[in-house]
């Protein structure tokens, strides 16, 4: 998949929705501005450019950034994390918080998903929301089943969803079996053995409530909701 494609595409569209107002209120994000998302992502952005720079997380981190003008910053930072992927390429050993991947190539994924749900984030405050290219939305799902949720985060049993049950996510042809407990969220491929819950259909809907950026009116299920409701505070604990 061609994710600097995707963080060039929807790093431009994040920042054109941007100047339609940066007073306007994010609905999935309560609380914030479109300036506060635009300001977060350039943040983002040149964090990461730090991390491809030295290989390891910058420290000290952040810098003092509140004086500068946030869409000017903002396009500085776009421009500087494309540079700093196409220097990287997609083979440099760097850090990651993936314990499957500590390649640069982590976060050509990493930051196409960041962009785009910020970029849906700025649509929803303008109310001009257009299409999620399907295999991007697809690949999100994924992604955010591992390592967002699926990692080794859970080993303290710190959560406020301790569920212990199985589901399955089905979208065009791909299925993912998640078990959860209050210690463990193990993520295989594939549709084998019993779920208590499933949520299935077109990968936009599915991507775009495990970001909590739809409510479950959006998404297709069958079985217990409880289920379905846990397992989405589980991402949402993980996600913050």
């Amino acid at each position: 998949m061609r994710f600097l494609e995707h963080v060039r595409a929807e790093g431009a569209r994040l920042g054109e929705v941007a100047r339609m107002g940066l007073d306007a209120p994010v609905p999935s994000c309560p609380g914030w501005t479109v300036d506060d998302v635009v300001r977060h992502v350039a943040m983002v952005y040149a964090h990461k450019v730090e991390v491809l720079k030295l290989g390891a997380l910058p420290d000290p981190w952040p810098p003092d950034f509140s004086g500068l003008d946030t869409l000017q910053w903002y396009d500085e930072a776009r421009a500087a994390l494309v540079g700093a992927l196409e220097a990287a390429g997609t083979e440099t050993e760097t850090w990651t918080f993936s314990p499957r991947d500590s390649t640069s190539a982590f976060w050509y994924r990493r930051m196409a998903h960041e962009t785009l749900v910020h970029r849906i984030d700025v649509e929803q405050a303008h109310k001009v929301v257009t299409p999620i290219d399907p295999d991007l939305a697809l690949d999100g799902i994924d992604e955010i089943l591992y390592p967002t949720i699926g990692g080794p985060w859970w080993e303290e049993g710190d959560t406020e969803f301790p569920i212990d049950a199985t589901l399955r996510i089905t979208a065009v042809g791909r299925s993912w079996t998640i078990h959860a407990n209050a210690t463990s969220v193990d993520v295989r491929h594939g549709a084998d053995g019993e779920a208590a819950a499933e949520i299935f259909g077109d990968p936009t809907p599915i991507y775009l409530w495990l970001w909590g950026r739809v409510g479950e009116d959006a998404i297709q299920t069958v079985g217990d909701p409880n289920v379905v409701r846990a397992f989405r505070g589980r991402i949402s604990e993980a996600s913050q």
